[in-house]
């Protein structure tokens, strides 16, 4: 570490979706700040997923408002590779300060003064403002359950690359979310024995009288929903772009050969017990899927428009034997399983911002993204402002109205400097509240 200081009005810390689209709005707000990244724009794009990710939104609703995906399909879903490409471009088009390769490792207030002191990997930053830009996938997480069995591979879906990288023999997969389904085809196609493990989830339509879920779900008004419905904050979601997009459908893959079993209870001694929650668990998923199509046949009559019918869509395959007789126990050693893929979510990790920015839980403390710490904002976070707040057009717009906070704070700073400069008779004082812009940022720009 340096000795030397880089001073900037506001610090961006991450330079994934939500640094990018924080970047543009200060930009476009005139704030000064620098956006440090640990390793690559959209590092998690890249090597945080599997290798035939690809979006699960469409091209056309998936993206930023500024720039489109020019070379796709609107109706396409974008490879990971190709989204990772399109954040560095949208940051190419308005010359965004990034500096990669930069970790953060520490921030925390100034003593007596406004502003933090930034510890990175190359020298301290001053910033008067931090925004943690970081999102919510940072920790993989593996419940405590999982058994200490040196004989099953055990990896989580951030770590899970394709089929090629697991060991002969039966896989169970446990989460039935998106990345747990679109893995468990995968594999299952690749020739694997594969145990899908499903707990409680919402199973939207990908598409519906031709129209996407992703329109649906904006013209319905459920994107800007700001308040989650209790107890359903955390339900997964079930839906796919793979192969051109197509619902998920938990029937139609034990058909293909996929054993469904209920939610994870616990090993013991190379058995796994499973909750009798199957059927249950896929009923309220079915009660989902035709709540949409109910809520999409009533805007489509209440607003007079013209789209076909679809009957197929609620027509629905009979239940499969590993449903109408679940099993409850499962010998791995007996079965052939040979590994387990977790894929049960993620932890954010705060453990670097040493700030009163926290509820008593560890959750950050924040209104739309203005945290409880002043001079703390948190983006990319899910429900930060609304249900699409951690989806990528979601972000832009919440990225917008905490750039349109930091830029009203300057302001106050501002009318107080001016105010200061007055009652100096014309003396020099600060400029604009902003910590001044120090030779050391052009050297961290270079």
């Amino acid at each position: 570490m340096t000795a030397e200081t880089t001073s900037i009005d506001t610090l961006v810390v991450g330079a994934g979706q939500a640094g990018v689209a924080m970047s543009e709005h200060l930009g476009r707000q005139g704030v000064p700040h620098l956006v440090l990244e640990r390793s690559r724009i959209a590092e998690r794009w890249r090597t945080g997923r599997w290798d035939s990710l690809v979006a699960n939104g469409p091209a056309w609703h998936d993206r930023f408002p500024g720039l489109e995906f020019d070379d796709l399909d609107p109706d396409a879903f974008p490879a990971k590779e190709r989204v990772a490409e399109y954040f560095e471009a949208y940051a190419r088009k308005f010359n965004a300060p990034i500096r990669t390769g930069v970790e953060v490792k520490k921030v925390e207030r100034r003593a007596g003064r406004p502003g933090f002191i930034v510890e990175t990997s190359e020298g301290i930053v001053e910033a008067n403002r931090v925004v943690v830009a970081t999102g919510a996938f940072q920790r993989p997480l593996i419940p405590p359950i999982a058994p200490r069995d040196e004989q099953l591979v055990q990896i989580h879906s951030a770590a899970y690359r394709n089929p090629g990288q697991l060991p002969e023999g039966a896989v169970l997969v446990v989460g039935a979310g998106s990345s747990g389904v679109q893995i468990a085809d995968e594999l299952q196609r690749s020739g694997k024995q594969v145990y899908l493990s499903v707990g409680p989830h919402d199973r939207p339509p990908r598409s519906y009288r031709h129209r996407d879920y992703c329109w649906w779900l904006g013209v319905l008004g459920e994107w800007d929903k700001e308040v989650a419905t209790p107890g359903r904050e955390h339900v997964t979601i079930a839906v796919s772009g793979a192969r051109g997009g197509h619902t998920v459908d938990f029937r139609a893959l034990a058909k293909q050969g996929i054993t469904l079993v209920g939610l994870t209870k616990s090993f013991d001694h190379g058995v796994v017990a499973f909750e009798p929650d199957l059927a249950e668990n896929l009923a309220r998923g079915d009660e989902n899927y035709l709540a949409v199509l109910d809520a999409a046949d009533a805007y489509i009559a209440r607003n007079g428009l013209d789209l076909p019918e679809e009957p197929e869509a609620r027509k629905t395959l009979p239940d499969p034997e590993c449903v109408t007789h679940p099993l409850l126990e499962l010998d791995l050693g007996g079965a052939g399983v040979t590994s387990i893929v977790w894929a049960t979510g993620y932890a954010v990790d705060y453990s670097w911002l040493h700030v009163n920015a926290f509820a008593a839980n560890g959750k950050p403390q924040h209104q739309r993204g203005v945290s409880s710490e002043p001079g703390v904002y948190f983006l990319g976070l899910p429900w930060l402002s609304r249900r699409g707040s951690s989806f990528i057009w979601g972000v832009w717009h919440d990225a917008m109205h905490i750039a349109d906070h930091i830029a009203t704070q300057r302001g106050y700073l501002s009318y107080l400097d001016a105010s200061q400069r007055r009652n100096d008779n014309g003396q020099k004082a600060g400029a604009d509240g902003a910590c001044p812009a120090a030779q050391p940022l052009a050297r961290l720009l270079d």
